[in-house]
């Protein structure tokens, strides 16, 4: 499947909170992006065992190829990255099905999805129609925006702790401020746009708790999730 960069393509370039972590915004990323929905709707979808709230299938391999070629002028000045290779542990068409009623904790509170400093992330939105989009946020007790190795053991310490509160006073997908937790940056899902961040920020999908869910690619809360590590 050959890509193209829209002829309108936007690049913007923001900080998260606090620390200040990179975070890069590219609107108008694809050509055609309805084409990318059409791909979509013919793969088969399957729930897997991982931390996210819905089903997930293949993205064509050349999204990967064509990733790599879009934002490695911009690792440097962005990510303070070298560019490289670029490997992919994960990019996946993503559908967020879920009901808020049948989240567990760790699911119910930001993430992050690797400690490296290195590790990026990228949402592509190939949704309409408000479904939300990408929040980030700093854990109160510790002041963490970030979780990296050195701040590992000392977070998750401070999470089992308060777990327990947490788990009584709040239900369903995080949105917005909590006890634990306060938004620092949030980012709306306008179709075909990406974001790209670093893997160790704490962040969470801004999902609305009381709308059905749809496993529909094309009407429901469809995006393209990858995980970028750059090899040299």
């Amino acid at each position: 499947m050959l890509m193209h960069r829209h002829p309108d393509i936007r690049v913007a370039r923001q900080s998260i909170g606090r620390e200040g972590a990179p975070l890069l915004i590219i609107d108008n990323l694809l050509a055609d992006p309805e084409r990318m929905v059409r791909k979509a709707a013919t793969r088969q979808y399957v729930k897997m065992a991982t931390m996210f709230p819905g089903i997930r299938a293949p993205a064509p391999a050349s999204y990967e190829a064509f990733l790599q070629t879009t934002l490695t002028p911009l690792l440097r000045e962005c990510f303070d990255m070298e560019p490289g290779r670029f490997v992919f542990p994960m990019c996946h068409f993503s559908l967020v099905t879920q009901a808020a009623a049948h989240l567990h904790f760790l699911q119910r509170i930001p993430h992050i999805d690797s400690v490296s400093r290195n590790g990026l992330a990228t949402v592509h939105y190939l949704f309409r129609g408000g479904w939300g989009g990408t929040d980030f946020y700093r854990h109160r007790r510790s002041g963490f925006e970030y979780v990296d190795e050195q701040r590992h053991g000392a977070y998750f310490e401070c999470i089992a702790q308060e777990r327990r509160l947490e788990a009584e006073t709040h239900a369903g997908y995080i949105n917005g401020d909590t006890s634990m937790f306060e938004r620092v940056a949030s980012v709306e899902g306008v179709f075909n746009r990406l974001i790209v961040y670093r893997r160790n920020s704490l962040h969470s999908g801004r999902i609305e708790n009381d709308r059905a869910l749809s496993a529909d690619p094309t009407t429901g809360r469809l995006s393209i999730n990858t995980f970028i590590d750059v090899v040299h």
